[in-house]
Protein backbone atom coordinates (compact mmCIF):
# COMPACT_ATOMS: atom_id res chain seq x y z
CA UNK A 1 0.00 0.00 0.00
CA UNK A 2 1.15 3.37 -0.74
CA UNK A 3 2.57 5.82 1.72
CA UNK A 4 -0.62 8.42 1.09
CA UNK A 5 -2.98 5.27 1.32
CA UNK A 6 -2.09 4.20 4.79
CA UNK A 7 -2.17 8.24 5.80
CA UNK A 8 -5.24 8.73 4.62
CA UNK A 9 -6.09 5.36 6.50
CA UNK A 10 -5.41 6.42 9.52
CA UNK A 11 -6.67 9.73 9.83
CA UNK A 12 -9.86 7.62 9.09
CA UNK A 13 -9.81 5.13 11.72
CA UNK A 14 -11.31 6.64 14.82
CA UNK A 15 -10.38 6.06 18.45
CA UNK A 16 -12.91 5.54 21.11
CA UNK A 17 -12.79 4.95 24.62
CA UNK A 18 -14.48 6.02 27.29
CA UNK A 19 -13.19 7.41 30.23
CA UNK A 20 -14.35 5.14 33.41
CA UNK A 21 -13.40 6.90 36.82
CA UNK A 22 -11.60 4.13 37.90
CA UNK A 23 -9.25 4.33 35.09
CA UNK A 24 -8.85 8.09 34.65
CA UNK A 25 -4.96 8.44 35.09
CA UNK A 26 -5.38 11.46 37.93
CA UNK A 27 -1.47 12.36 38.53
CA UNK A 28 -1.62 11.07 41.57
CA UNK A 29 -2.58 7.79 40.87
CA UNK A 30 0.20 7.67 37.76
CA UNK A 31 3.12 5.61 38.71
CA UNK A 32 6.36 6.05 36.82
CA UNK A 33 8.50 3.51 38.77
CA UNK A 34 6.74 0.17 39.00
CA UNK A 35 3.54 0.61 36.17
CA UNK A 36 4.94 2.95 34.14
CA UNK A 37 3.24 1.03 30.78
CA UNK A 38 0.33 0.52 32.49
CA UNK A 39 -0.12 4.14 33.68
CA UNK A 40 0.60 5.23 29.89
CA UNK A 41 -2.06 3.19 28.48
CA UNK A 42 -4.04 5.16 30.94
CA UNK A 43 -3.39 8.34 29.41
CA UNK A 44 -3.58 7.07 26.29
CA UNK A 45 -6.79 5.84 26.44
CA UNK A 46 -8.69 9.14 26.86
CA UNK A 47 -10.75 10.29 24.58
CA UNK A 48 -9.82 13.33 22.18
CA UNK A 49 -9.60 16.41 23.78
CA UNK A 50 -7.71 18.74 26.65
CA UNK A 51 -8.01 16.83 29.99
CA UNK A 52 -7.22 17.57 33.78
CA UNK A 53 -5.31 15.37 35.23
CA UNK A 54 -5.65 16.92 38.74
CA UNK A 55 -8.96 15.86 40.74
CA UNK A 56 -8.83 19.43 42.28
CA UNK A 57 -7.52 22.20 40.42
CA UNK A 58 -6.61 25.16 41.83
CA UNK A 59 -7.20 27.40 39.12
CA UNK A 60 -3.43 28.50 39.40
CA UNK A 61 -2.79 31.50 37.34
CA UNK A 62 -1.11 29.45 34.44
CA UNK A 63 -2.24 26.05 33.02
CA UNK A 64 0.13 23.69 31.60
CA UNK A 65 -1.00 21.21 28.86
CA UNK A 66 0.98 18.42 27.33
CA UNK A 67 1.10 17.42 23.77
CA UNK A 68 1.71 13.71 22.88
CA UNK A 69 3.86 12.85 19.25
CA UNK A 70 2.57 10.35 17.28
CA UNK A 71 1.77 6.80 17.85
CA UNK A 72 2.36 7.62 21.76
CA UNK A 73 2.41 4.88 24.45
CA UNK A 74 1.87 7.48 27.08
CA UNK A 75 4.85 6.06 29.36
CA UNK A 76 7.22 8.37 28.47
CA UNK A 77 5.02 11.42 29.94
CA UNK A 78 4.28 10.16 33.22
CA UNK A 79 7.63 10.97 35.12
CA UNK A 80 7.24 14.24 33.35
CA UNK A 81 3.40 15.03 33.72
CA UNK A 82 4.26 14.38 37.62
CA UNK A 83 7.23 15.83 38.22
CA UNK A 84 5.43 19.19 36.87
CA UNK A 85 2.86 18.62 38.50
CA UNK A 86 2.35 21.58 41.50
CA UNK A 87 0.51 24.02 43.69
CA UNK A 88 1.75 27.08 40.53
CA UNK A 89 -0.04 25.00 37.87
CA UNK A 90 -3.41 23.03 36.91
CA UNK A 91 -1.86 20.60 34.43
CA UNK A 92 -3.77 19.07 31.21
CA UNK A 93 -3.06 16.37 29.04
CA UNK A 94 -4.07 16.91 25.01
CA UNK A 95 -5.18 13.97 23.32
CA UNK A 96 -5.28 14.29 19.88
CA UNK A 97 -5.51 12.33 16.54
CA UNK A 98 -1.83 12.06 15.76
CA UNK A 99 -2.19 10.06 13.06
CA UNK A 100 -3.73 12.59 11.49
CA UNK A 101 -2.47 16.38 9.94
CA UNK A 102 -1.32 18.71 13.18
CA UNK A 103 -2.96 21.51 12.13
CA UNK A 104 -6.96 20.53 12.54
CA UNK A 105 -6.27 19.47 16.02
CA UNK A 106 -4.32 22.90 16.71
CA UNK A 107 -6.77 24.71 15.63
CA UNK A 108 -9.24 22.56 18.35
CA UNK A 109 -6.60 23.01 21.01
CA UNK A 110 -6.96 26.61 20.50
CA UNK A 111 -10.56 26.81 20.52
CA UNK A 112 -10.24 24.85 24.16
CA UNK A 113 -7.78 26.78 25.35
CA UNK A 114 -10.00 30.07 24.95
CA UNK A 115 -13.00 28.63 26.71
CA UNK A 116 -10.69 27.41 29.36
CA UNK A 117 -9.35 31.27 29.33
CA UNK A 118 -12.96 32.36 29.37
CA UNK A 119 -14.07 30.73 32.43
CA UNK A 120 -10.63 31.37 34.32
CA UNK A 121 -9.79 35.35 34.60
CA UNK A 122 -7.12 34.10 36.66
CA UNK A 123 -4.91 32.65 34.07
CA UNK A 124 -2.17 34.73 33.33
CA UNK A 125 -0.14 32.47 31.09
CA UNK A 126 -0.62 28.93 28.98
CA UNK A 127 2.80 26.57 28.94
CA UNK A 128 2.41 24.34 26.28
CA UNK A 129 4.93 21.15 26.42
CA UNK A 130 4.88 18.47 23.13
CA UNK A 131 7.27 16.05 22.25
CA UNK A 132 8.36 14.66 18.60
CA UNK A 133 5.00 14.60 16.18
CA UNK A 134 3.47 17.14 18.58
CA UNK A 135 5.80 20.17 18.28
CA UNK A 136 4.16 20.35 14.67
CA UNK A 137 0.72 21.23 16.05
CA UNK A 138 2.26 23.33 18.44
CA UNK A 139 4.49 24.88 15.65
CA UNK A 140 0.92 26.86 14.64
CA UNK A 141 1.09 28.60 17.67
CA UNK A 142 4.19 30.39 16.96
CA UNK A 143 1.87 32.44 14.65
CA UNK A 144 -1.76 32.28 15.15
CA UNK A 145 -1.86 32.29 19.02
CA UNK A 146 -4.39 35.37 18.95
CA UNK A 147 -5.12 35.84 22.89
CA UNK A 148 -3.39 38.86 24.97
CA UNK A 149 -2.56 36.12 27.49
CA UNK A 150 0.98 35.20 26.79
CA UNK A 151 2.12 31.73 25.54
CA UNK A 152 5.45 29.47 26.27
CA UNK A 153 6.18 26.69 24.00
CA UNK A 154 8.13 24.01 24.97
CA UNK A 155 8.83 22.10 21.81
CA UNK A 156 10.98 18.31 22.28
CA UNK A 157 12.71 16.24 19.80
CA UNK A 158 10.40 17.65 16.95
CA UNK A 159 10.95 17.67 13.57
CA UNK A 160 10.03 21.38 13.08
CA UNK A 161 12.13 22.22 9.81
CA UNK A 162 9.02 19.29 8.55
CA UNK A 163 8.84 15.78 7.37
CA UNK A 164 8.24 15.01 3.78
CA UNK A 165 4.83 12.87 3.99
CA UNK A 166 3.36 15.63 6.41
CA UNK A 167 4.70 18.29 4.27
CA UNK A 168 3.43 16.39 1.00
CA UNK A 169 -0.37 15.54 2.38
CA UNK A 170 -0.61 18.30 5.08
CA UNK A 171 0.57 20.91 3.65
CA UNK A 172 2.64 21.63 6.73
CA UNK A 173 5.50 24.25 6.71
CA UNK A 174 8.07 25.31 9.12
CA UNK A 175 6.99 28.41 10.67
CA UNK A 176 8.49 31.66 9.54
CA UNK A 177 8.12 33.83 12.98
CA UNK A 178 7.15 34.09 16.23
CA UNK A 179 4.79 36.41 17.61
CA UNK A 180 5.23 38.63 20.19
CA UNK A 181 3.74 37.28 22.99
CA UNK A 182 4.84 33.90 22.52
CA UNK A 183 7.64 32.35 23.67
CA UNK A 184 9.51 29.03 22.34
CA UNK A 185 12.40 27.05 23.77
CA UNK A 186 13.27 24.05 21.06
CA UNK A 187 14.65 21.24 23.07
CA UNK A 188 17.17 19.83 20.09
CA UNK A 189 18.15 15.64 20.88
CA UNK A 190 21.55 14.36 19.75
CA UNK A 191 20.61 13.08 16.24
CA UNK A 192 22.93 10.59 16.50
CA UNK A 193 21.14 8.77 19.05
CA UNK A 194 18.24 9.91 18.54
CA UNK A 195 16.21 6.40 16.91
CA UNK A 196 13.60 8.99 15.11
CA UNK A 197 16.20 11.01 13.41
CA UNK A 198 19.63 9.53 13.47
CA UNK A 199 19.42 7.24 9.77
CA UNK A 200 17.64 10.78 8.49
CA UNK A 201 20.27 12.90 6.05
CA UNK A 202 19.91 16.03 7.64
CA UNK A 203 18.68 16.87 11.01
CA UNK A 204 15.06 17.88 10.98
CA UNK A 205 15.24 19.59 14.31
CA UNK A 206 17.09 22.16 12.80
CA UNK A 207 15.60 25.64 11.87
CA UNK A 208 16.68 29.23 11.86
CA UNK A 209 13.96 31.41 13.51
CA UNK A 210 14.31 34.69 15.33
CA UNK A 211 13.36 34.51 19.01
CA UNK A 212 13.39 30.24 18.91
CA UNK A 213 15.62 29.31 21.99
CA UNK A 214 17.19 26.00 21.31
CA UNK A 215 19.08 24.15 23.69
CA UNK A 216 21.11 21.06 22.78
CA UNK A 217 20.66 18.66 25.37
CA UNK A 218 23.18 15.54 26.45
CA UNK A 219 24.22 12.63 25.34
CA UNK A 220 23.09 11.15 29.09
CA UNK A 221 20.69 12.01 31.61
CA UNK A 222 20.94 9.83 34.73
CA UNK A 223 23.27 7.53 33.34
CA UNK A 224 20.98 6.93 30.80
CA UNK A 225 21.13 7.71 26.71
CA UNK A 226 19.96 10.57 26.00
CA UNK A 227 17.48 9.53 23.03
CA UNK A 228 13.66 10.57 21.55
CA UNK A 229 11.45 9.54 24.80
CA UNK A 230 13.81 9.90 27.42
CA UNK A 231 14.21 13.57 26.34
CA UNK A 232 10.60 14.51 27.94
CA UNK A 233 11.95 13.69 31.27
CA UNK A 234 14.99 15.84 31.00
CA UNK A 235 13.45 19.06 29.79
CA UNK A 236 10.78 18.62 32.71
CA UNK A 237 13.88 18.64 35.12
CA UNK A 238 15.11 21.37 33.44
CA UNK A 239 11.90 23.55 33.54
CA UNK A 240 10.69 23.02 37.14
CA UNK A 241 13.84 24.30 38.42
CA UNK A 242 13.25 27.40 36.85
CA UNK A 243 9.48 27.87 38.47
Amino acid sequence: MKPKKIFALAIALSFSFTNNSEEYPWLSELDYQNEVFESGERLMKLDYGLHALEQKLNNENSLIIAVHGSRSRGYEWVYPLKTLDSKNHDVYFYRWRDQGCPYPSASKLDSLIKEKLSRNEKIQKVILISHSYGGLLTSWFYENWSNNIPMEIHAIATPISGVEIVDNICGYSPPKKIKSNVSVHQWITQKNIDNAFKDLELDPQIISLDRNKAYFLPSKYKNRRLGHNWSISYVADEIIQTR
